[in-house]
């Protein structure tokens, strides 16, 4: 047992008989260790892009809530009785009339 671990620390498995298929585990080895370190870093770029489309969306919520509150507040009858004060322009004192237009068939 402390021989074949020896040979190994050594790495005469890389120069002996059978060294052909030992390099050809080696590079396959290689291969699938590249290819799973790469598929991590791109899953962890997902994940980073994720988190900041989700910032993004939060912010964008928030302005459009504020956004809403504003226009609520504009649209309200004090705010435009006060907007139209400041040009000149009164409510009326008389309600609308509706207007009722016959047509001859």
């Amino acid at each position: 047992m402390k021989k074949g671990l020896l040979d190994i620390l050594k790495g005469k498995f890389l120069v002996s008989g059978d060294a052909p298929k030992n390099w050809l585990f080696l590079l396959f080895a290689s291969f699938l260790a590249a290819m799973m370190i790469s598929s991590s870093h791109q899953a962890d770029k997902k994940v980073h892009e994720i988190a900041e489309l989700n910032e993004q969306v939060r912010s964008l919520r928030s302005e459009f809530v504020e956004t809403r509150r504003d226009l609520q507040q504009l649209k309200l009858e004090s705010s435009l009785k006060h907007t139209i004060a400041s040009k000149g322009l009164k409510p009326s004192v008389n309600p609308p009339q509706k207007i009722i237009v016959k047509t001859e068939e």
